[in-house]
């Protein structure tokens, strides 16, 4: 077995955790999501995914930050950050913002590096720096954009010969959709707690 291939497979495992703790709204999902970052940064270095590898980077302080803001809000008012709505003004930054980080990724790959798939690495990178910087604020509809990179994302690592990591974004599209009913059920609890 490659050194990449082991790597590979850790980085696989540590990230199925994640998705579990994720889905399960437990905070150590980003202990984690930062592990399985330092290790999936090595491999698609390794394998000339130069976007992907940045995300990685990004997963580290998204990580961080999204450990910190789940903290704060337990030892500030002792309850968990709630599960919330996306709003239009939101949905419009955001949006832009995704767009841009997809054109500068794509601009940078297929001119600058060798990268074999500089498209489908821009898109996979723009939308998961915007679905995770959305999980960090416990923002239900990342669930939805999860669905959608994570399906592109299977037919791209399989084409490239990362079996491993095809197969943890085949998982990560099944607890996406599994995560989205079960944040939508803590949104109907919240609700009707707030109604008590």
């Amino acid at each position: 077995m490659s050194i990449i291939t082991a790597l590979e497979i850790t980085g696989t495992l540590f990230s199925f955790i994640y998705l579990y703790l994720s889905v399960k709204q437990k905070i150590g999902l980003w202990m984690f999501g930062f592990l399985s970052a330092v290790v999936y940064s090595l491999v698609f270095f390794e394998t000339k995914f130069y976007a992907a590898m940045s995300l990685q980077l990004y997963y580290l302080w998204v990580s961080v930050y999204g450990w910190y803001s789940w903290k704060k809000k337990r030892e500030t008012t002792g309850e968990d950050l709630p599960v919330r709505y996306t709003h239009f003004k939101e949905w419009t930054v955001l949006s832009g913002i995704t767009m841009l980080v997809m054109l500068i990724y794509y601009a940078v790959l297929s001119m600058g590096t060798d990268s074999p798939v500089p498209g489908a690495d821009s898109f996979i990178t723009a939308f998961s720096i915007t679905a995770t910087w959305m999980l960090a604020r416990k923002q239900i509809e990342h669930w939805l954009i999860w669905i959608v990179v994570d399906s592109v994302a299977i037919f791209v690592y399989l084409k490239q010969g990362l079996y491993s990591t095809a197969l943890l974004f085949v998982v990560y599209g099944a607890m996406a959709v599994v995560g989205w009913i079960q944040w939508r059920k803590a949104i109907k609890k919240q609700t009707v707690r707030k109604q008590d």
